[in-house]
């Protein structure tokens, strides 16, 4: 490992001790330190370079990524990242404390590069009833704000739906709250 991978190695190292980092952001925060620093503004300046420049920055984003992909590499073999314990400790914290359903944390994941095991693997960890919970209270609130609304009902859908949620296990809470009171 060069000086400059070591240096960037350390500065990431520090940043996953404070955090959970997926390897897809963590090779993204590498290459941008390491591409920023083989950047040399003088290859513009040099007349008649511009096709010259041009191989030039190319050659220097393969070395940034190489250099990138061994700083990844070292913070894995670390345990700095572990894209396991990063999707379980996502789909647990947007379960949890934002509420949302499990095709919304399986999107946001898979969009982050978490390969789709892993995916899965963090999904089961969820603990099914406070999730429900969590939804129910989630959906009674909306409910107060949306009952004297005609679509409201559609709305509430709609809303279960954006949050991450199949429709067959929230149409009965659904149809609980939006049940007419016997007034």
């Amino acid at each position: 490992m060069t000086e400059r991978e070591r240096q960037v190695f350390d500065a990431l190292s520090a940043q996953c001790a404070r955090r959970e980092y997926c390897t897809a952001d963590i090779r993204r925060k590498a290459l941008e330190r390491l591409s920023k620093d083989s950047a040399d503004p003088s290859d513009s300046a040099v007349p008649g370079a511009a096709g010259r420049s041009v191989a030039f920055s190319l050659e220097r984003m393969t070395d940034a990524a190489a250099a990138a992909d061994a700083v990844v590499k070292a913070l894995v073999a670390e345990g700095y990242v572990d894209d396991r314990r990063y999707a379980a400790a996502f789909a647990r914290d947007k379960s949890g404390l934002a509420g949302w359903g499990p095709v919304k944390i399986r999107s946001a994941l898979l969009a982050r590069g978490v390969d789709r095991e892993t995916v899965l693997e963090a999904l089961e960890e969820i603990d099914a009833d406070r999730a429900a919970a969590r939804l129910e209270k989630v959906l009674e609130a909306k409910w107060r704000t949306l009952r004297d609304d005609p679509q409201g009902r559609l709305k509430l859908i709609r809303f279960a739906l954006s949050r991450g949620y199949d429709y067959e296990p929230v149409r009965p809470l659904i149809e609980r709250l939006t049940r007419p009171d016997p007034d």
